[in-house]
């Protein structure tokens, strides 16, 4: 399934993490920014969803670095939310 076929209520599903954090970066980059993004970073996003909650809070904390599939996602997401008074 491409990113322009996932409808956007089972993408807000799929942000739903259960961490507070994670939740509000995520969410908040569907809600704000998804709908302009390029296709390969709509495709990184969804991808990006598929991974390990532990993996994804990991790489936006800076723990470890992310693999180089979602390098330009997690850069993206921790620029935007992590840079402005934390997640």
């Amino acid at each position: 399934m491409t990113e322009e076929s996932i409808p956007i209520g089972r993408l807000q599903w799929r942000c739903r993490r259960g961490t507070k954090e994670l939740d509000r970066i995520l969410g908040g980059y569907l809600e704000e920014e998804y709908t302009a993004a390029s296709p390969e970073i709509k495709q990184a996003f969804t991808n990006l969803l598929e991974q390990q909650d532990p993996d994804i809070y990991d790489w936006l904390m800076g723990a470890q670095k992310a693999n180089d599939q979602f390098l330009t996602i997690i850069t993206l997401l921790r620029c935007k939310y992590i840079g402005r008074n934390g997640p």
